[in-house]
C-alpha cells in the first residue's frame, strides 16, 4: 500500500509578506497587481473572509473587502524560500512531484528517514518547513494522489488530515462532484443534467454510461469515485502546457464579444504560469463551435512571455485571424513551450501593472 503525502503552504505568497513585514499580519492582505485589469495571485485567510479569491481582478477584490491591503507580487522571493522548501521534502524523499511553487506530491512509501509511517512523516516535514521558513503548510495522507490532496484540504490552514482506505468511500460519497478532479463548470453542468450532484450519485452511474457522455474521463470517474487513482508520483514532472477555458451559457456570435473574453482567460494563465515560474515560447487559441467542431491555433515565438498582456496580444491575433463564422461555445487560451522564467520575458510590461 502506498504512502503519498499532499503539502500545500497555506496562503504561500501573502504568508511570506507576512513574515517579512509583521505589520501585516492580522490585516486582510492580498498579492496582486493593482490597476485597472489587476488580478489577486493569492489572498490571506482574513481577506478570504470577505470572498477575495485568487485569479480574482483586483478591483473586485477591493470592492468586497475595501480595507484590502494589496502587496505587490515578489517572484524571485517566493522561489527562493520554495527552494528551502523543496530541500526539506528531499530529505525524506526523491520521489517529489511540483505542482507549483507551493504545492507538491511526495511519495513515502519507502522514504529516505523517519518513522515507517505516513502521517509521523507528514508531521515531521511540517515542522521542518516551518523551521526553515517560519510559514505553514497543510498536508494530507492517503494512499493514492487524489485522495491526499482531498485530504490537504479539509484543515485548514496548518493542519495534518489522514484518509484511511476503509474512510474513503464514505467521504467520496458525500462530496460535492464538483470537488473531484477533473469536473471544470462546464462538466458539473453535464453531471447535473445526469441527475448527478454527489459522489453518491456519480457512483450509481454505470461505467458504459460514464464513457458514452464522457469518453476515457468517464473511466476516470467511474475510478475515482471508487477511491481508485493510480496515478505514481512523478518526480520533476514537466509542464507541457498552462490553459484556461470558459463554455458560454449561449453561443457566441459576435467576434468583438469573443475577443473580449479573451482578457480574463490570458490573466487565469499569467497567473498559473507565475505560480509555476514558467514562461512560454507558443500561444495557443481553442475555439469550439456549436456543432462541437473543434480548432486550434497556435503561434511560436522569438522570446518567451509570461505576462498576461504578451498572452493577450497573441491570442487575439489568432482569433482575429481566425474569423469565427458560426456561434462558438467554448474558448481557451493556452501557453506551451514552457520554460523557467528566471531568465525569460522579465522585462516585458504587464497587463496587470503594480502602479494604477
Amino acid at each position: 500500500m502506498r504512502k503519498i503525502l499532499h503539502l500545500d503552504m497555506d496562503c504561500f505568497y501573502a504568508a511570506v509578506e507576512m513574515h517579512d513585514d509583521p505589520v501585516l499580519r492580522g490585516l486582510p492582505v492580498a498579492v496582486a497587481w493593482s490597476g485597472p485589469r489587476g488580478v489577486v495571485l493569492t489572498a490571506n485567510y482574513e481577506a478570504r473572509a470577505f470572498g477575495v479569491r485568487s485569479a480574482m481582478a483586483t478591483s473586485l477584490a477591493l470592492r468586497r473587502c475595501p480595507q484590502l491591503t494589496l502587496v505587490a507580487p515578489r517572484m524571485e522571493v517566493y522561489r527562493e524560500v520554495s527552494g528551502v522548501i523543496r530541500e526539506v521534502f528531499l530529505r525524506y524523499t526523491d520521489l517529489v512531484e511540483p505542482l507549483s511553487l507551493d504545492e507538491a506530491y511526495l511519495d513515502v512509501t519507502e522514504s529516505k528517514r523517519g518513522p515507517p509511517s505516513g502521517t509521523r512523516i507528514a508531521e515531521w516535514i511540517r515542522r521542518d518547513i516551518e523551521e526553515a521558513t517560519g510559514l505553514t503548510a497543510s498536508a494530507g495522507v492517503s494512499t493514492n494522489k487524489f485522495l491526499a490532496k482531498l485530504a490537504s484540504g479539509m484543515n485548514r490552514p496548518d493542519g495534518l488530515t489522514v484518509i484511511l482506505p476503509e474512510q474513503a468511500q464514505e467521504i467520496l460519497e458525500a462530496l460535492p462532484v464538483e470537488a473531484f478532479h477533473g469536473v471544470g463548470p462546464a462538466t458539473a453542468r453535464r453531471l447535473h443534467e445526469l441527475n448527478v450532484y454527489t459522489g453518491a450519485d456519480l457512483k450509481s452511474q454505470t461505467l458504459i454510461g460514464l464513457k458514452e457522455t464522457f469518453g476515457r474521463t468517464g473511466e476516470h470517474f467511474y475510478s475515482v469515485v471508487r477511491g481508485i487513482d493510480e496515478r505514481p508520483v512523478v518526480a520533476d514532472r514537466p509542464y507541457k502546457s498552462v490553459s484556461a477555458e470558459t463554455t458560454f451559457e449561449t453561443d457566441l456570435q459576435d467576434l468583438e464579444t469573443l475577443v473580449g473574453e479573451l482578457a480574463p482567460l490570458a490573466r487565469q494563465v499569467e497567473v498559473r504560469l507565475e505560480r509555476a515560474g514558467l514562461a512560454a515560447r507558443v500561444v495557443v487559441i481553442k475555439v469550439k463551435y456549436q456543432d462541437f467542431r473543434m480548432v486550434t491555433r497556435r503561434r511560436t515565438l522569438p522570446y518567451a512571455v509570461h505576462t498576461g498582456d504578451a498572452l493577450y496580444r497573441e491570442a487575439e491575433a489568432l482569433l482575429r485571424a481566425l474569423t469565427p463564422t458560426s456561434g462558438v461555445r467554448l474558448l481557451g487560451v493556452g501557453a506551451e513551450g514552457l520554460t523557467d522564467a528566471a531568465g525569460a520575458g522579465v522585462g516585458q510590461t504587464p497587463l496587470f501593472p503594480t502602479h494604477g
